[in-house]
């Protein structure tokens, strides 16, 4: 009997349509009890919606095993992914899902309106600008000593013009011409740049006058006697008509546009080595230290005489708005003389800081009572002065001769010519007076600055007998200046 009890047994064993008692769990009866242990623990209206969970140690063994669940970690204030959502979003993203699947309705101008101002009030924001994830918080600081080493390719921040146009300021002139027989003589003013964009430069006893529109060369004068020379050359306000001061103590009038003399002034005792303009009246400085106002427009052209220098009078410029004279000489001073014709003519101010002979003389043009002056080997110094207090606000030493200078309203800059030991054109930037650039090539002094009528290039002469032309301060838009009617066409003959 114990034989059968075994076999059958064994039969039983082997039967696979029998219960398994001590079988692990299975797979759907795992899910079954997830789904109802989370059902059951499901969060209500008294509860957190959050729970926070330690993530100091990752889970060693597979979730779902021994009737156990691993529930995903989180953060107070939201899961990792989203760090700030609230039921009220909830709700409009749900909204704005299922309203997707609605026909769209056409909302009229006057409804669209509405519905943003009702938004607005009750939910706080539009609800057409909903997003279904919401981040928000601010972002945390760098720590203290963090070093970002990743460049910025990007910026919002709008770049003003200033900085987003680079501006190149080439090394080598636009164009070299020549200048033969130019008398290196430092107290000589022998180039001059008009309105009507005529180059006009003195050479020996001929004056030439370059086009620089068409790069025509005209022959305008000639000295009659064989050891005079020209001295100085300077453009009526209007570019019409050019005025030549002569080593034989004269000064003449020229009509550019017919190629003739229109008159001869005498007075001068001494050659006339720098000449300005102030509307109709000439102002002639020469060797003897005079300086004689002309009237061009009269017979009788002599007004008055300036006389304060005890030297030759080398620098010579009226004031933009015509208020004042500057004048400077060899004898290392400059005198700023006022706009009258009174029996009494004194200076209003005598600037005597430079220690060499002052022939560089500039007034500023976006600021009309600002002077710049500079020295001869003595001094070296660029000074800018206050022509309404006579004080210095300002010096610089250049560590050469300071032969020319001119200001650049383009980019409110001054420009320097120089001679011995550089002779070279260096550009400042105005008022703090910081190099901008230098312009090199000459092989010997320069003589004469000149700016051309739109102020985008300067031309510089030097004892090298090269006209240098540098396009160093050209613009995208240069408004072009308006004609003007010529005071001198109209009343001289």
């Amino acid at each position: 009997m114990s034989h059968f009890g075994f076999e059958n047994d064994i039969h039983n064993v082997l039967r696979l349509d029998m219960p398994i008692t001590n079988a692990p769990m299975a797979r759907w009866q795992r899910k079954a009890s997830t789904s109802s242990s989370t059902n059951t623990s499901s969060l209500s209206p008294n509860k957190s919606v959050n729970r926070s969970v330690s993530l100091s140690k990752t889970p060693s063994k597979t979730p779902g095993k021994n009737g156990k669940t691993q529930n995903t970690p989180s953060k107070a204030g939201g899961d990792r992914f989203i760090p700030t959502r609230n039921n009220k979003q909830l709700d409009v993203a749900s909204f704005l899902i299922s309203k997707e699947n609605e026909p769209v309705e056409e909302a009229t101008s006057s409804t669209a309106p509405n519905q943003k101002a009702w938004s607005m009030t009750l939910n706080g924001y539009d609800i057409e600008e909903a997003k279904i994830l919401h981040l928000g918080g601010k972002p945390l600081n760098a720590p203290e000593g963090y070093q970002n080493n990743l460049k910025v390719l990007y910026s919002q921040v709008a770049t003003p013009d200033s900085i987003r146009k680079s501006r190149y300021i080439s090394s080598v002139p636009e164009r070299i011409l020549d200048a033969p027989d130019i008398k290196n003589d430092f107290y000589l003013n022998l180039m001059d740049w008009g309105r009507q964009n005529m180059l006009a430069v003195g050479l020996a006893d001929h004056v030439y006058l370059w086009d620089a529109g068409v790069g025509d060369i005209v022959l305008l004068k000639k000295m009659e006697e064989e050891n005079e020379f020209i001295c100085s050359v300077s453009w009526s306000k209007d570019g019409n008509f050019l005025a030549i001061g002569t080593s034989d103590c004269k000064v003449e009038l020229w009509d550019v546009q017919y190629q003739k003399r229109l008159r001869s002034m005498d007075g001068h005792s001494a050659r006339v080595g720098c000449l300005s303009w102030n509307d109709h009246v000439l102002s002639s400085g020469s060797r003897s230290g005079l300086i004689h106002q002309h009237d061009v427009r009269v017979a009788d052209h002599h007004i008055f005489t300036f006389g304060g220098h005890t030297q030759e009078v080398c620098g010579l410029t009226w004031s933009p708005d015509g208020k004042y004279l500057a004048s400077g000489g060899n004898d290392n001073m400059v005198y700023i003389w006022p706009m009258t014709s009174g029996s009494e003519n004194q200076a209003v101010h005598a600037l005597s800081e430079h220690q060499g002979a002052v022939k560089a003389l500039a007034w500023c043009p976006w600021q009309p009572s600002i002077l710049a002056s500079g020295g001869g080997t003595s001094d070296r110094h660029i000074r800018i002065w206050n022509a309404n207090s006579g004080s210095c606000i300002s010096s610089l030493d250049t560590c050469s001769q300071v032969s020319s200078l001119v200001f650049a309203p383009n980019y409110k800059e001054l420009v320097s010519g120089h001679g011995f030991a550089h002779d070279k054109v260096i550009i400042w930037k105005y008022p703090t007076l910081t190099k901008v650039a230098e312009l090199e090539g000459h092989e010997d002094r320069v003589l004469n600055l000149a700016l051309s009528p739109d102020g985008s290039t300067v031309a510089s002469v030097a004892a090298d007998e090269t006209i240098r032309l540098w396009k160093s301060f050209e613009k995208d838009a240069v408004k072009k200046p308006k004609p003007t009617s010529s005071i001198i066409q109209q009343h001289i003959r």
